[in-house]
């Protein structure tokens, strides 16, 4: 098989992930919770080379997309230009999200997208479940991703969080939760009322809201995360947990 390059075609790479796929790794992933239908069994880190090698192709990039392949489809979101992506583009992408790794892995996309603002407040009403924690896994990326904008942007996210902090499905709750970590771990400035939101969910007569509140109050509280935030002196923290962090899950 060809070495991959940045000439390479799309049924060229499509052709390179079937045959470094592998069985075993699509089996472990069930254990954790990524649905596999469309999955060949490619670690992330193997993807994130794929990537780098063949390099960004904006065009490749929807044929990538297009197969239904999961990995193709990560590769397609690495190599996909942000400038030239829509918000159109975004909502047809997301309107096909099935798993809790891909939304994570694809959000990272969306977040540096001129729309970024607008979908997040789109996708967060919208009652898809996949669709919906799209929106608070593109908070939490927002903070790595949008160094240069104003806490205010961040802590105008924290009415979205309250407000559905009730969703009580898996995968929205713990991308809430994540989102409102990461606002709190920004800076000094935005910590304390992002503690504050997390103290009022973790009083919530709702349960899935306050399983979301006492676990930010319990990191936000932590004297070694302060310590790490006060250290940035108010930037955004500069490691980050990849999208297939577990505990986001």
């Amino acid at each position: 098989m060809p070495e991959l390059s940045p000439q390479s075609s799309a049924a060229e790479i499509v052709a390179h992930l079937r045959a470094i796929g592998s069985e075993e790794n699509r089996l472990g992933m069930l254990r954790y919770g990524i649905k596999i239908d469309r999955a060949l069994g490619i670690t992330h880190g193997m993807q994130r080379q794929i990537a780098r090698k063949i390099k960004r192709n904006h065009e490749r990039a929807f044929e990538l997309w297009d197969t239904g392949i999961m990995e193709a489809q990560f590769i397609a979101s690495v190599t996909a230009d942000p400038k030239r992506f829509s918000a159109e583009d975004a909502r047809r992408w997301a309107a096909s999200f099935d798993s809790w790794d891909i939304v994570d892995g694809v959000s990272d996309l969306f977040v540096d997208t001129d729309a970024w603002k607008e979908l997040i407040a789109e996708f967060a009403a919208d009652e898809r479940e996949f669709v919906r924690r799209t929106a608070f896994a593109m908070m939490a990326w927002s903070v790595v991703h949008r160094k240069k904008e104003p806490g205010a942007t961040f802590l105008s996210f924290l009415p979205i969080i309250e407000t559905h902090a009730n969703d009580s499905r898996n995968f929205v709750k713990k991308a809430v939760n994540w989102a409102l970590r990461s606002i709190g771990k920004r800076s000094m400035d935005m910590h304390g009322v992002a503690l504050a939101a997390a103290e009022r969910l973790a009083q919530s007569a709702d349960r899935t809201a306050r399983w979301i509140g006492k676990d930010a109050v319990r990191e936000l509280s932590n004297a070694k995360t302060l310590a790490r935030i006060a250290a940035r002196k108010g930037g955004a923290e500069t490691r980050f947990p990849a999208c297939l962090d577990l505990a986001d899950m």
